[in-house]
């Protein structure tokens, strides 16, 4: 692969930008050595967005709502980039990657930036290189960056533990609960938006919200911040701008009480630990004797001839 040109990358070049993303998820060892060695140079000029998470269960209008919430940001001077994580299919591996056709209008503009990448498999809903591709949306210029995840899965709180603000999107129906979301999301979102409040949906909508914001009143905040609940139509692009002043209130409280880089330090050790294991495991699954005795002992496990952790010790102790 080329090299990436930094100065152009800075500039803002969507063409570079997109270039140097596709070095970042390439798993080939060559790239990923030089990937990393872009994202050490470019690690300075990055940091500068403020990185908002947004999921909800499927048919909430999770794209309509970031389209219509793109635009809004565009029409005040921001630079937007979308990062759409879509599933991979578990079987064939592909995925469909549809999300400049599903926000047709933002990816016309030329201060918005949309990247959908497979998911991979990663756990949590959301591509194993996003937070590389968010330090070089930062370095390019993006001011804010938006996360789409592929929708309310167990371990969804792997994006809320790479973004600054946390949402969850929600269908105006006041009597199911939670919707097939686990109540352990509820409690890592910043916001609980109802979409879709129009028409004959508006009524239900406020109802959806007090249920909300009755049940968030239960929950003890573990930060500055109490969890709101806000109602919008991204349809008919209604009360979007609320949503924004939000999510700029929380910013600005995050800087008064000096959580917002506190935050994202905890976070960065946080990824760090977290690759910290993933290597140990590649570098265990690549080792010639763990690759000769492996089959051995899984046999003996299932057979109840050994413990698993004895097996398991022995071989770690081949490293």
């Amino acid at each position: 692969m080329a090299t990436i040109d930094l100065q152009l990358l800075r500039s803002g070049n969507r063409r570079t930008l997109a270039k140097a993303i596709t070095l970042v998820e390439s798993t080939l060892e060559g790239h990923r050595q030089q990937a990393q060695q872009l994202l050490e140079q470019l690690l300075p000029h990055s940091g500068n967005s403020i990185r908002i998470g947004i999921t909800g269960i499927p048919g909430v209008g999770k794209s309509t709502f970031i389209e219509a919430f793109g635009l809004y940001l565009i029409s005040l001077g921001k630079k937007v980039a979308v990062l759409a994580v879509d599933p991979s299919s578990p079987i064939a591996g592909g995925s469909i990657l549809g999300d400049k056709t599903r926000m047709e209008l933002l990816s016309r503009e030329s201060q918005a930036y949309i990247r959908p990448s497979p998911s991979l498999g990663t756990l949590g809903g959301v591509a194993q290189k996003t937070r590389e591709t968010m330090i070089l949306c930062e370095a390019a210029g993006y001011d804010v960056v938006l996360v789409e995840t592929v929708g309310v899965g167990q371990s969804e709180y792997q994006v809320a533990g790479m973004v600054d603000f946390f949402m969850v999107l929600m269908l105006p129906n006041a009597g199911d609960e939670l919707q097939g979301i686990k109540k352990g999301i509820i409690e890592l979102a910043d916001a609980l938006v109802v979409n879709k409040a129009d028409g004959e949906s508006i009524n239900l909508a406020q109802q959806t919200k007090r249920h909300y914001q009755n049940a968030l009143h239960l929950l003890k905040p573990n930060s500055f911040w109490s969890p709101q609940v806000i109602s919008c139509s991204a349809q008919n692009n209604e009360n979007i701008d609320a949503v924004w002043s939000m999510i700029d209130e929380f910013y600005q409280q995050a800087l008064v009480n000096a959580c917002f880089e506190e935050n994202r330090s905890r976070q960065n050790k946080s990824w760090m630990q977290t690759l910290l294991f993933e290597l140990l495991q590649q570098k265990l699954m690549d080792n010639a004797e763990v690759k000769k005795l492996l089959p051995t002992l899984q046999e003996k496990v299932v057979n109840a001839e050994t413990t698993p952790l004895t097996a398991a010790k022995m071989l770690i102790d081949l490293l």
